[in-house]
């Protein structure tokens, strides 16, 4: 193909973006970058009964947070828009007259009840070669009397006039070639009077065509509608310019056959959409991946490799080199299943490898949730640095590093069985003293005198150094000691082995 690569991202504004369809618009995006491209962004709302309220907002700030970024769309601008297909109905309209005045296409007036009386009358029914004579439509009508009905108001639909027995050829980058006979398909509804509105089918070829797509990559559920897209490229007269298809492999259900859906997320607790959805209809909130902590190159890494490998070894991948390494060759076509556990491995990497500032700045809400809002950014961000390679989520921060922000009002009773003796608390007092008398608390510092310490009165280093995590941290967990209380303030870290010892009774074993 001899001509710019120009993709298009099309949703519908009728719900949250799955992420099935945030892969979609990743691979678009790769695609469009790898080959110096343009990606647009179409919102296809020509269902006006399927509209919800804020959908279409969602979805852009969904992309925007996974840092898909558009060249053209309904918030871009561009050269071919409107990028909003119910502010195209006009043109529509003028392709609709097109495809009639050429005979490929008809008016239709059947009620749905006479449809279900067909169906009804004829097994397996389908409006086609066979039935269309049968059907109260303009080739079976007079002229007068369709214009007629036309003037009174009638509603009627314009269907796609199906040449019968045609074997149609679909050349796919994943598929390679797929024929399907045009016996299998029924005259589609292009254009319903009812709203002046296209379907999706017409106008999807119809933008396609005068935003010069070069390629359509979407998902498989789409397959079966690309012989039809192909007859109508073909009824206009495009064939020159008709896009390479792509139809990408289903993702599937972590679990057993089919689809993932929003059940399998709600059943083993992952989310299905990219930020958090509050149905406006029914009140329910579905949880997203940005506020369960994710961090969005995770998701965008997670994602590119279901149903995609490099080629190599290569797992954690920024999105450059994605676009470096991304080949429709290496894409199955079989279905991907929803590893959602490898998710969360890829956000523990991630959350390993970014800045601890920047990480603070994503754990301040966290913190707010907890009642902590007035802390200094860079005692969080060497707090974070401290915890983040034991997180797999940002909340995950919290729970390692809580103990950073507020002394235990708890101690682990397993713990206490295993680390505090009768003994301990003289021991601790002890310890209050040589804490008291460093200076400089940095770690290699304070870990020097106390473990000289200990040596020096004989005691056993294990257990010193587990009653101290106990008294400062409340479990024994965390990371090296000392690292903790060069952070925590030394008044603060004496502060807590006092109240350790007045609160903690050692169990008796």
């Amino acid at each position: 193909m001899d001509r710019k690569v120009r993709v298009r991202f099309a949703p519908s504004p009728t719900g949250p973006l799955h992420i099935g369809g945030v892969r979609t618009a990743l691979y678009n995006y790769i695609f469009a970058h790898q080959n110096d491209g343009d990606m647009i962004l179409r919102i296809e709302d020509t269902d006006s009964r399927r509209f919800v309220p804020g959908a279409e907002e969602y979805i852009a700030d969904s992309l925007h947070w996974l840092g898909i970024k558009f060249d053209e769309g309904v918030r871009e601008g561009g050269e071919y828009g409107p990028y909003k297909q119910s502010e195209r109905r006009e043109i529509y309209k003028e392709y609709v007259q097109k495809l009639l005045d050429a005979d490929k296409a008809y008016i239709a007036f059947d009620t749905p009840e006479e449809l279900e009386e067909a169906r009804q009358r004829i097994s397996n029914f389908q409006y086609d070669a066979s039935t269309r004579g049968s059907m109260r439509n303009s080739l079976t009508m007079p002229k007068e009397e369709v214009d007629r009905l036309i003037a009174e108001g009638k509603q009627y639909v314009v269907r796609f006039k199906i040449e019968p027995n045609r074997d149609v050829k679909v050349n796919d980058l994943i598929r390679g070639e797929v024929v399907i006979n045009s016996n299998i398909l029924d005259d589609k509804v292009l254009y319903k009077s009812a709203d002046e509105l296209p379907t999706y089918h017409l106008a999807n070829i119809v933008d396609d065509h005068l935003m010069k797509v070069s390629h359509v990559i979407r998902g498989e559920e789409w397959l079966p509608s690309a012989p039809l897209h192909v007859l109508l490229y073909e009824a206009f007269g495009w064939t020159d310019t008709m896009p390479q298809f792509v139809h990408l492999p289903l993702l599937l259900k972590p679990v057993g056959n089919g689809k993932l859906s929003k059940r399998d997320g709600d059943k083993l607790g992952f989310p299905v959409f990219p930020l958090e959805w509050h149905d406006p209809k029914s009140g329910e909130i579905s949880s997203g991946y940005r506020e369960k902590g994710y961090l969005p190159e995770a998701v965008v890494n997670f994602l590119a490799l279901l149903g995609w490998n490099p080629g190599d070894d290569s797992e954690v991948m920024s999105m450059d080199e994605l676009i470096k390494k991304f080949s429709f060759e290496h894409c199955s076509k079989s279905g991907a299943k929803f590893d959602f556990k490898k998710g969360i491995w890829f956000n523990h990497e991630y959350i390993g490898k970014t800045d601890d500032a920047v990480l603070a700045q994503l754990f301040m809400p966290v913190l707010a949730e907890h009642g902590i809002t007035d802390v200094d950014p860079e005692y969080v961000a060497k707090a974070v640095g401290m915890v983040k390679g034991r997180a797999d989520l940002i909340p995950d921060l919290w729970t390692q590093g809580d103990f950073f922000f507020r002394a235990p009002d708890t101690y682990a009773e397993k713990d206490i069985k295993k680390r505090w003796s009768a003994e301990t608390p003289a021991i601790m007092e002890e310890l209050i003293g040589v804490l008291e008398g460093i200076d400089d608390m940095t770690s290699a510092n304070a870990e020097k005198i106390v473990l000289d310490w200990i040596a020096e009165k004989g005691y056993h280093l294990g257990n010193v150094m587990n009653a101290f995590r106990l008294a400062v941290v409340g479990a024994c967990r965390g990371p090296h000691m000392f690292d903790i209380a060069e952070l925590i303030p030394k008044e603060e870290v004496i502060a807590r082995i006092r109240r350790a010892i007045k609160e903690i009774k050692p169990v008796q074993k």
